[in-house]
């Protein structure tokens, strides 16, 4: 090359074109579009979890009722039906109607307020309350 350096001649205009992103470039925007979006996605993963756990509570509390209901309809005694319902379900207000004659039916409501804690949601969600009435015929 007779000892002369070798330069690119320039385009016309003076500048050269950018044909392409280079792909460190599309590496960092990636990353930059992960980090905007990747708290959106945990916090739709953590509303998904929350409701998950009010459903539980809530399938507890029909639990509750019925295992209530089934001790009204055997036992006269009112304080029996609020005994099956904690076991079921700790914390839960049990309302027991009159107990009619044998072959009538009798209800049982059970209120509960499922605690929404998590993190980050449990400040979106106020606490729901829930309740269930459940109606059995007297057999004793």
């Amino acid at each position: 090359m007779n000892g002369r350096r070798w330069f690119p001649r320039a385009r016309r205009g003076g500048t050269r074109r950018h044909t392409g992103a280079s792909p460190e470039r599309e590496r960092g925007q990636a990353t930059a579009e992960f980090a905007f979006v990747l708290p959106l996605v945990v916090l739709a993963l953590l509303a998904v979890v929350q409701v998950g756990l009010v459903v539980r509570d809530q399938l507890g509390v029909v639990h509750a009722a019925r295992e209530a209901a089934r001790a009204a309809s055997v036992d006269p005694d009112p304080a029996r039906a609020e005994r099956a319902a904690h076991r079921t379900l700790p914390g839960a207000v049990v309302e027991v109607g009159d107990r009619p004659e044998i072959g009538g039916e009798i209800s049982v409501t059970v209120h509960y307020t499922s605690v929404t804690d998590l993190p980050l949601v449990g400040m979106l969600f106020p606490d729901p309350d829930l309740h269930v009435t459940s109606v059995m015929r007297v057999e004793k």
